[in-house]
């Protein structure tokens, strides 16, 4: 079976745009989360969310660096995010002047949502001015697919390019499958990951009207936080994560820097609410399972989980109670990134699975901030609360689960 290995990474986040930037950052215990000023949201309940912040300095989303600014007018942002992140990564992995087989270098990038800011624009649009003021770039910024096909387009990778849409476990699933590909021998190189920008009226209303986001207005910083008893809901967050998965042969060969190993990768389906997951995180528990059996591990081999953690009620009970069942509390710890970034639907599980790689490299794993006054069931399980902690990590899990009862696993393992 071929080893698949990780050879480059990029990220616009909340907590920073650059990998070494919003590493930095989550490892401090910073929030990215803040009160929205891109729109109106008097009449909208939850009114903060996680947004790349916008500038020059080192750290600030410039997509300029990127994308000509001429063809950002034609692009979602969504697009935009996922080009920036892909951009640091493919040169993170040194193929920004690749001369091998570009026939074998393929894409797999995803978004949950799409373009839901272009839709709604372009609705108004319609209802206020006519047919004649919809844009020819309508269909291009919004369909799913579209950051897959820019990035293949600029690189000219022209190999495998797929577009997962399975809402907030599509980074993950855009991971796992990019290795499979690999594994099948399809591909040498896959740029993988996902990208979303619903951070706008339609999106935060339509979740706000699910009574699924916390509305901790004016305390926007501690909004986020995941298995503790104050907690309201999640935060809404957008950004991009691309890691570039490659054979490690291929990779060896070339000389490129190895990050660590996609293992293994576990899918499966709740088969049982739209919205709510499985009772007592049968979903995820069976995800986990199927992860580390194709890594070949055991429970007590894993150092660390980056958990879903969206900080609502039932999916953080959900995932806590599959996980303490699994895994023991003297070995295993577990956090959410999400309490500093917020969610970030379709790109949360690659983001998350670029910290869970960068916590192996570092053997420093990031904590769970606002996590004051924790729910009875988490007892003395280390969910590394408001500090990042030190200690030996080879191993990592990182979950990612969706509406429509969608879930996966990855297993990410240092390379020895």
């Amino acid at each position: 079976m071929k080893k698949v290995v990780i050879t480059g990474m990029g990220i616009v986040s909340p907590v920073g745009c650059g990998i070494e930037y919003a590493w930095k950052n989550l490892l401090a215990g910073k929030s990215g989360i803040r009160k929205i000023t891109e729109f109106d949201t008097e009449e909208i309940a939850s009114k903060i969310a996680g947004v790349p912040h916008r500038g020059t300095k080192p750290g600030d989303y410039n997509p300029d660096i990127a994308v000509d600014p001429r063809e950002q007018r034609k692009m979602e942002n969504s697009i935009i995010y996922g080009l920036v992140a892909a951009d640091e990564a493919i040169k993170d992995a040194g193929l920004i002047d690749y001369s091998g087989d570009k026939e074998r270098v393929g894409v797999s990038m995803g978004s949950g949502v799409g373009g839901l800011s272009t839709i709604a624009g372009t609705d108004k649009d319609i209802f206020e001015h006519g047919p004649r003021f919809v844009s020819p770039f309508f269909v291009p910024k919004c369909v799913v697919n579209m950051t897959a096909g820019h990035i293949s387009i600029k690189y000219g990778f022209s190999g495998p390019n797929i577009a997962m849409a399975t809402a907030c476990a599509t980074g993950a699933h855009s991971i796992g499958e990019g290795a499979e590909i690999i594994k099948r021998g399809d591909a040498d190189i896959m740029v993988c990951g996902g990208t979303e920008a619903a951070v706008c009226a339609l999106g935060v209303t339509g979740f706000s009207a699910m009574r699924a986001l916390s509305t901790r207005n004016d305390d926007p910083e501690h909004a986020s936080r995941p298995w503790d008893k104050d907690r309201d809901g999640f935060v809404l967050g957008e950004g991009a994560g691309v890691l570039v998965l490659e054979e490690y042969e291929h990779a060896v060969k070339r000389g490129a820097k190895i990050y660590a190993e996609v293992a293994g990768f576990g899918m499966c389906a709740d088969a049982y609410h739209i919205t709510a997951p499985a009772p007592n995180g049968a979903g995820a528990k069976r995800a986990m399972m199927l992860a580390m059996k194709k890594a070949k591990i055991k429970p007590k081999d894993v150092d660390y989980i980056n958990a879903h953690g969206t900080s609502t009620g039932l999916g953080d009970l959900g995932e806590l109670i599959a996980v303490k069942e699994l895994f023991d509390k003297n070995k295993t710890c577990m956090s959410s990134t999400k309490s500093m970034t917020g969610h970030l639907l379709g790109a949360a599980g690659a983001v998350e699975a670029i910290f869970s790689v960068l916590a192996i490299r570092d053997n420093i794993v990031p904590p769970t901030i606002n996590l004051q006054n924790p729910i009875e069931e988490v007892g003395d399980f280390n969910l590394v609360p408001n500090k990042a902690q030190k200690r030996e990590v080879d191993v990592v899990l990182s979950n990612s689960f969706g509406f429509g009862g969608t879930n996966a696993s990855l297993i990410l393992k240092r390379v020895k």
